[in-house]
Order: C-alpha cells, then sequence, then structure tokens
C-alpha cells in the first residue's frame, strides 16, 4: 500500500503539534490542506488515525504506532537526501534543533541571525522546551543542553557563552522594607519565586558559593511558575517587590543595569559551565548540522 510522502509529512507535522492550526503555522501549509491530506492517509489505509475534539488532537492507538515506524523512516530519507545536497556549493535543507527556554532566549540570538544569512539555503526550525526529550525521537537533529542533562552516545559541542552565573536579586523597595540578606542562609526568612520544571522537580534548593564554601538552601515562597514558560512572570513579580529570584544571570542582567532589580549575595553567585550543542554520533551528520557546527566554532566567548 501506497501512500504520499507529503501526507505522511502533514501527519506527522499535525500530531506532534497537537492541532492543525499550530501544524500550520510550523509547516507553512495552510490548516485545510493539513487536514484533506490527514483525511487523504486516513481513507488510503483504512483506519482513523487522530481523535478530534474542539481543543486538542491526539493519535489514536494506530496513529502512536505509525508515529513510532514514520520518525526513524523519513529522518532516513532527509539523510538520503542530505547526502545528494552535500554536491551543492551550499549546504541546504532544514535544521530542527530541540533547546531549553533559556538557550533560546540567552543563546541563539547571538548565533541564528548570521548563520541564516550566511546560509540563504537553510531552513530552520527550533522547539523551545524545557522536558528532556530523545532528540531524535522528536525528529531533531540536535539539541542544546547542560553537560549534566547530556544523553549518551551523544557528540557534544561548546555553545555559546563557556562560564554563566545563577543570579539573585530582588526589588530595591522590596529590600529596603525586608533588609538585605547578608549570608545565603537569611533567605530562609524572606519570600522566595520559585520554579517548577515540567517533570514536578523543583529548582530549589538554591546553591551558593563563595572562597570554596557551598551553601544550599530550601527558600520558601508563595509563587511557583513554571520554568522556561512562565518565567518572565517570575521576573516581574521580582520587580513588583513580591519577593526574591533566583535565575541566569544574563536573563536578569538588563534589570540590573536599569536598576529595577538589586543583586543580592552577589559575591556567593555561583558560576557554572555553558551549554552544549549535542547530536547523534551514530548517524550521517547532514550538511545543515555540518554548517551549523562549522559557523558556532567561530562564535565562541
Amino acid at each position: 500500500m501506497s501512500a504520499d510522502l507529503s501526507d505522511l509529512n502533514a501527519y506527522l507535522a499535525v500530531a506532534r503539534a497537537h492541532g492543525f492550526r499550530d501544524a500550520a503555522r510550523v509547516s507553512g501549509a495552510s490548516a485545510s490542506a493539513l487536514s484533506e491530506a490527514v483525511r487523504r492517509l486516513e481513507a488510503r489505509l483504512g483506519v482513523r488515525l487522530l481523535h478530534r475534539t474542539t481543543r486538542s488532537v491526539t493519535p489514536t492507538e494506530a496513529g502512536a504506532r505509525l508515529i513510532d515506524r514514520l520518525t526513524p523512516a523519513l529522518a532516513q530519507v532527509e539523510e538520503a537526501l542530505d547526502v545528494v545536497s552535500g554536491f551543492r556549493d551550499q549546504p541546504a535543507g532544514m535544521l530542527r534543533l530541540n533547546v531549553p527556554v533559556s538557550a533560546a532566549r540567552l543563546v541563539l540570538p547571538a548565533i541564528l541571525p548570521g548563520f541564516l544569512a550566511a546560509y540563504p539555503d537553510i531552513r530552520m526550525e527550533v522547539v523551545a522546551e524545557d522536558s528532556f526529550v530523545d532528540v531524535l525521537a522528536s525528529g531533531c537533529d540536535a539539541g542544546i543542553r547542560y553537560d549534566e542533562r547530556l544523553e549518551q552516545d551523544m557528540i557534544a559541542v561548546p555553545i555559546g557563552a563557556r562560564v554563566q552565573r545563577f543570579a539573585t536579586a530582588a526589588a530595591p523597595a522590596y529590600l529596603d522594607r525586608h533588609g538585605r540578606p547578608e549570608h545565603p542562609r537569611d533567605l530562609l526568612a524572606h519570600p522566595c519565586l520559585l520554579g517548577r520544571f515540567a517533570s514536578g522537580t523543583m529548582t530549589s534548593p538554591w546553591e551558593f558559593e563563595r572562597a570554596g564554601e557551598v551553601v544550599r538552601v530550601e527558600p520558601q515562597g508563595r509563587l511557583v511558575v513554571r520554568v522556561g514558560a512562565a518565567t518572565d512572570l517570575a521576573v516581574e513579580a521580582a520587580i513588583a517587590g513580591t519577593g526574591v529570584i533566583q535565575l541566569f544571570e544574563d536573563w536578569l542582567r538588563p534589570h540590573l543595569d536599569s536598576g529595577v532589580l538589586e543583586p543580592v549575595l552577589e559575591d556567593w553567585w555561583q558560576s557554572f559551565s555553558g551549554p552544549f550543542l549535542y547530536y547523534s554520533g551514530r548517524r550521517l551528520v547532514p550538511p545543515p548540522l555540518r554548517a551549523f557546527l562549522d559557523f558556532i566554532k567561530g562564535t565562541r566567548r
């Protein structure tokens, strides 16, 4: 039984986006065209692939099994096409990255505009999420993660700043009212703005380091936000004087420089290594990813 590759790709786009409108925004096709492609595929196979409601679109059992088989198969098709495109003077094709929200905000803006300008025949799709996913199973070519979250059997290449810090801060008016902490344990008497990952893990304890001494505290607070998706809400709450926040220094830097946030315990801020771009060492590296790897070598700092 044959099926059109475009219909299969349309089905995968809708299933991954959990909706026709979101899939249309990602793929560039219209929602009606995607809907027709899925209906055509279902008619050809003789089974329903998607459960459709007014709120969501989810794969049926048959649809889920098709996704499991299609994802690696279509990846091999793309690899075959990439081999041919390698004979072009300029690399071409699609490059898909899976990255945490922090990398989409703090790392990629300094890299992607220059890369896309240098390689006009390459298109990019960036999926930003803070859950730890299998890059290949998600249909992406590479991902960005910090070293402690790297998958096994993957090649890691440094990307972005090699040293970063976690900054702790609060609004000056808040500190005038509640006092300025002099030691990390003083934070136990302050309301703090906390984060929770999609896995359910909290961002606490907060860790501080000075002159070789490491101090971990379990701050308490009345506001907990989803890491990534609602981090800016916590930042705005800190600016409004709700409590103390700890976040990437680069994320808070504009607010520290403007004065709406004041550093707290700055001599205790802990440094950590920057992120890595990682990809499978068991697959052929497609030309768009190879071009990206070569490009980021010139952006390290």
